[in-house]
């Protein structure tokens, strides 16, 4: 009789040992795509956030800040998606907006985010970039970083191309004014590349950075930067002359067209432009031809846009 509590025993294990073979790989599994797909966080929402934290908001900021660095390094070494990031930023702009170290790597940690950041992710650093600018006006590092992103790195995400340069425009412009701020004057190299043949408006804008960067760096120590800036004022200068006589001529050519299209371009210019002389009599017709309306006397008059 001894013998059979021993059978009934090994029955047993047996049949445990069978249950936790047939259940285990289903449990694995299932643990697996949870870890995979879902990313619990301690942090409450940023209203709740700020009272929880009773004043501590510079420590807590520090804490939250060093975990969102980890939980990063963590998910590429485990090549797991990492879509927790605004949640990190959102809690540190609700204690401490003017949080510098996160505007400087905002956009690494969204647009290359494990596994790979999207477009919908390099607007969103773009956003956070924005708020910082809005929040640090005067920080010349925030405004650089903001630039170099629209300029460099964040156009890699669009698929349009008309925006893609629109974002590198926007780029040079703020790169331009970070070196107004006091960035390395460098940074105008920068934008002058960028901006070369975006149109004369760019150009004008970027003259004026080149110019106060040729004055910034007005020193011995920064001579062959300076030498490096005053030629490409030069080049930009020529640029913005050549295209104003090129508008210019097109303007003419076209109310050639219009009006005188029997006579040759020489005769036309030596006429002037044509005006409504009855319509542009008295004191509202000569304001008008001033300003380079449709009253104007002169070729200077009327093609001062051009200019």
């Amino acid at each position: 009789m001894s013998g059979a509590p021993a059978l009934g025993g090994v029955l047993i294990l047996a049949l445990s040992a069978g249950g936790v073979a047939l259940t285990q790989p289903r449990l694995a599994r299932v643990v697996h795509e949870v870890k995979e797909r879902d990313d619990v966080s301690a942090l409450p929402p940023p209203a709740e956030l700020r009272i929880a934290v009773l004043g501590w908001n510079a420590a807590a900021v520090d804490l939250i800040w060093a975990d969102l660095l980890v939980q990063h390094g963590t998910h590429w070494s485990e090549h797991r998606d990492f879509t927790e990031v605004p949640r990190y930023l959102d809690s540190i702009i609700a204690l401490e907006p003017t949080y510098p170290p996160m505007y400087q790597y905002v956009d690494t940690l969204l647009a290359y985010r494990p596994i790979q950041g999207t477009e919908a992710d390099a607007r969103l650093a773009r956003a956070y970039l924005e708020r910082g600018i809005a929040e640090l006006p005067q920080d010349p590092r925030i405004w650089r970083r903001y630039g170099e992103f629209l300029a460099f790195l964040g156009p890699s995400f669009l698929a349009n191309r008309d925006e893609r340069a629109a974002w590198k425009r926007a780029g040079a412009t703020a790169i331009g004014h970070a070196v107004e701020l006091g960035a390395d004057a460098d940074g105008s190299l920068e934008a002058a590349s960028l901006l070369s043949g975006a149109g004369p408006a760019a150009t004008k804008e970027l003259t004026q950075y080149l110019e106060h960067a040729y004055a910034f760096t007005e020193h011995p120590m920064m001579e062959q930067l300076h030498e490096q800036i005053g030629r490409k004022l030069e080049e930009l200068k020529a640029t913005a002359f050549r295209e104003g006589v090129d508008k210019a001529m097109r303007e003419i050519d076209a109310r050639q067209r219009d009006e005188l299209p029997y006579v040759s371009r020489d005769f036309y210019l030596l006429l002037g432009p044509i005006t409504n002389v009855p319509g542009c009599a008295g004191v509202i017709g000569s304001d008008d031809g001033a300003r380079g309306g449709p009253c104007a006397r002169s070729w200077a008059d009327a093609l001062q846009d051009s200019q």
